[in-house]
């Protein structure tokens, strides 16, 4: 019973010491594992460094890309005003066509650049 008190008394001890190295920490760094410390916190750093461009490039891009989509969207808006105007005057030009047919005048097939090009050029004499 003795041995067993001694064995507690002994397991008690060790086990407070053992929790009061835990505790109180390592103060000693190895001068290589120190160095290793400092080269991945240089690393670090460097890394910090470039994702805080490619966020700042990704910000300008994105940027970019919202104001090209406000032209795509303006463009869009521009093309669908003339198609309907173009429309517009085609259905207005083939409503005269129609007018001038049923009045029996030939409608006018060329622009005014045609009725010029028909007369002849007036020669030069030498």
């Amino acid at each position: 019973m003795r041995r067993k008190r001694l064995g507690m008394v002994l397991g008690s001890v060790m086990l407070a010491a053992a929790l009061g190295v835990g505790l109180s920490g390592c103060d000693y760094w190895p001068p290589a594992l120190q160095a290793q410390i400092e080269q991945l916190r240089a690393e670090a750093q460097g890394f910090a460094a470039e994702r805080a461009k490619f966020e700042s490039q990704l910000a300008q891009t994105s940027r970019t890309r919202d104001e090209l989509q406000a032209r795509v969207t303006e463009l869009t808006n521009q093309n669908q005003d003339l198609t309907g105007k173009l429309t517009a005057l085609e259905q207005s030009l083939a409503a005269e066509r129609e007018k001038a047919a049923k009045t029996g005048k030939p409608a006018a097939k060329g622009s005014a650049k045609a009725k010029v090009a028909k007369k002849p050029a007036a020669k030069k004499r030498p």
